[in-house]
């Protein structure tokens, strides 16, 4: 049976309030509050909240029939619990029905999978562990920044746990196969992929409202026919999206709320079905692998991963900042840390892209650069002041090895000392002389015994104390009205 595989993506960066040169130095705080507070209300109000309730409506009136999966990552996931908290809760609703998988993504979604793998995999942990400890889910299933995905990184993807990745059915990478079957990773074979369908996400996407299109209307049963219209030994279409698409890309005047919750009625007579990714993995069966040597994407028409790397200034960005990494990881500055990742979005460098506009908070994309170019002098500034640049990557890491060693080994020793004095008591009460041992066990039920009636005494005691108390002020008060009568009658 034909299944249709959903994945809906929440991502918002911190963006960079206007920093300039003058500023190095003086403030190390990078971040447009305001601006960030207003987009992301904004968005979850017209996409995230309704596009959710709407999820599960879906899922209530199907009794269950449909499924979907989700991917938020870390940094919109801060920004909301901080805006919108009510979103989380409707996220929290969801996760509970059983039928929606949340993902992992890098919590900064950045670019650090093709920089420095083992901030990526830090990245990961973060954010599985904010599902983890909001949602009651551990992720087995990635999707990396923008569908990033090649060769050498699904080695490291199934080191840290993961069975599966969401990545593009990029054309340049399939040739004359077909993205609706599941393949497995020519570089680690227990992973398997699940290719976008980049033709049918693009649909809703991209074309929902273009009244220029030749097929507009869209409407859910045309959708479904065009599915069940696909070869019959096509088990699955994978349909990924950003969640803003619905309410937000396309304003709910469009239908586009009304074309979604139609969708589990029409697939339910064309006999498809919903899966989670993880279902998919575990139903149905690879049909080949798939080697894919350079990074693709979903964006552009390329797939490639050039609206962030491909020019000067966003490559001159991208080393700069990922050079500081290693030293970064190693301190214990909190603030320092926390802006490393949310400079790593990789929003930052699309920015500097002319793709970018109408997308970027900038004129340009020279502003976009001198702006954060500026921002990461001070933040490189504050890292030289924790480990200054005259030791170098090689002595440093030596250093840090040693210091590192030692808190082991003094930490190895501290267990070892607290294991000896736990012995020498041990040999103490062993080896006590006979009668001193003999002396002690009698003294012991003696010593319970006087400690239960200490309370029974105290108890007693502070009972005859009160019941005294309480006859010496009957008598003062028998005795008083006797001598106020007699002086009366002397008066």
């Amino acid at each position: 049976m034909k299944a249709i595989c959903f994945n809906f993506e929440i991502h918002q960066p911190f963006r960079l309030k206007r920093y300039r040169f003058f500023d190095i130095g003086r403030d190390h705080w990078y971040f447009d509050d305001f601006l960030n507070d207003d987009i992301v209300s904004r968005v979850a109000h017209n996409s995230y909240i309704p596009a959710a309730e709407t999820l599960l409506r879906m899922i209530e009136n199907g009794g269950g029939r449909f499924k979907c999966s989700i991917a938020i990552s870390g940094v919109a996931f801060e920004q909301i619990e901080h805006y919108v908290p009510e979103l989380i809760d409707i996220l929290k609703k969801l996760a509970d029905t059983g039928c929606v998988e949340f993902v992992a993504q890098p919590f900064a979604y950045s670019l650090a999978s093709l920089a420095d793998p083992e901030e990526f995999a830090a990245q990961v942990a973060d954010t599985s562990s904010i599902l983890q400890s909001r949602f009651g889910v551990k992720p087995k299933v990635l999707r990396n920044t923008e569908l990033i995905y090649d060769d050498d990184l699904a080695p490291q993807l199934v080191e840290m746990g993961f069975k599966g990745v969401l990545t593009e059915g990029a054309k340049h990478i399939l040739g004359w196969k077909s993205p609706n079957y599941i393949y497995t990773a020519a570089t680690a074979p227990k992973l398997k992929l699940l290719l976008r369908n980049a033709k049918l996400s693009d649909d809703i996407a991209f074309r929902f409202s273009d009244t220029s299109w030749s097929e507009y209307p869209l409407t859910a049963d045309k959708y479904i026919s065009w599915i069940a219209a696909t070869p019959q030994d096509e088990q699955i279409v994978n349909i990924f999206l950003n969640m803003e698409t619905f309410g937000d890309l396309h304003p709910a005047t469009t239908g586009i709320f009304q074309f979604l919750e139609a969708l589990p009625r029409y697939a339910a007579e064309a006999g498809i079905d919903f899966v989670t990714p993880s279902e998919a993995i575990a139903k149905i069966k690879p049909v080949s692998e798939l080697s894919v040597m350079h990074p693709i994407s979903s964006s552009d028409e390329a797939r490639d991963t050039t609206a962030w790397l491909g020019n000067r200034l966003q490559n001159e960005a991208f080393e700069k900042l990922y050079a500081a990494g290693e030293r970064v990881r190693q301190c214990n500055n909190r603030s320092l840390k926390r802006d490393w990742q949310y400079l790593q979005s990789c929003d930052h460098f699309f920015y500097m892209s002319p793709r970018s506009n109408g997308f970027s908070p900038y004129e340009n994309q020279f502003a976009a650069f001198t702006n954060y170019m500026n921002v990461l002098a001070d933040f490189l500034m504050r890292v030289e002041e924790e480990f200054p640049s005259q030791v170098d990557s090689e002595e440093l890491n030596s250093l840090l090895m040693t210091i590192s060693n030692q808190d082991a080994e003094i930490e190895a020793l501290n267990k070892e000392l607290r294991a000896m004095r736990k012995n020498v008591e041990q040999y103490n009460i062993e080896h006590r002389p006979l009668a001193e041992r003999e002396s002690v066990a009698e003294e012991a039920p003696a010593a319970e015994k006087k400690a239960r009636k200490a309370p029974a005494k105290k108890a007693a005691a502070g009972k005859a104390a009160t019941a005294s108390g309480k006859a010496t002020a009957e008598k003062a008060a028998a005795k008083k009205p006797r001598k106020t009568a007699a002086k009366k009658d002397k008066e």
